[in-house]
């Protein structure tokens, strides 16, 4: 059996807030006027982003966000709008407060299999990431936990790599199970409040450091998925 070499991504730096809904509004205004939003945004500027975590029977990655562990994981399986054909497994990493992502596509059928209880496909030595999900699943007893879904207004800049999103209307499907119901209706977490989130490489650039602002704010923890655990 073979595998495909695994090449570590550039760890990145990541900035969360959580802001009010009147300074989405003037952040979102500012932004737009600076910077080209995501392609894959609809004509209101947004786009929905639905994903199913992963945890341990114990809750390893829940415990270990809540006490800011240096070197932490977690898995998710994520797609976008209603778009059942491009599904993504993600690892999401950080060290030492930088973080990673390593990802790779799986079909809506693998992902029906793995939500039964057979993902037994993820051993077959194709993906590397699926063959550490797997691995993961059986010795630590990793399993899918939690829906989260949000509205992202997304923009991007060119030097430094950066990406500003604002993501609201935060919910949690009620249901592992829904996960591929684009349809599905979830209750929302963090209303009236919105996620702002700045992500950049080396250096973040002065005109965004200017642009993204916001008044008595400081970079805070803000984890989506463990806003949504509350409604387990």
């Amino acid at each position: 059996m073979t595998t495909k070499s695994v090449r570590q991504p550039r760890l990145r730096h990541e900035i969360k807030h959580q802001i009010s809904r009147q300074e989405d509004l003037v952040l979102s205004s500012r932004l737009a006027r600076l910077f080209p939003r995501d392609s894959h945004a609809g004509p209101d500027g947004s786009y929905r982003v639905t994903s199913l975590y992963f945890d341990t029977a114990d809750d390893r990655a829940l415990r270990q966000k809540a006490n800011g562990v240096d070197r932490r994981e977690k898995f998710r399986l994520r797609y976008y709008g209603d778009d059942l054909s491009y599904i993504r497994l993600e690892k999401k990493y950080k060290i030492n407060g930088l973080c990673g992502k390593r990802s790779a596509r799986m079909t809506a059928h693998e992902v029906r299999l793995l939500l039964s209880g057979e993902f037994s496909f993820l051993a077959d030595g194709r993906e590397p990431l699926f063959a550490e999900l797997y691995s993961k699943m059986r010795g630590q007893g990793l399993s899918p936990k939690t829906i989260v879904c949000y509205d992202r207004e997304a923009i991007l800049y060119g030097p430094g790599n950066v990406r500003v999103t604002l993501d609201r209307r935060v919910r949690t499907g009620l249901s592992r199970t829904d996960f591929l119901n684009p349809r599905l209706l979830c209750p929302e977490v963090l209303s009236p409040f919105t996620v702002l989130e700045v992500k950049y490489d080396a250096f973040l650039p002065e005109i965004v450091r200017m642009a993204v602002q916001v008044p008595r704010r400081q970079g805070m923890s803000c984890s989506k998925y463990a806003l949504c655990r509350r409604f387990d």
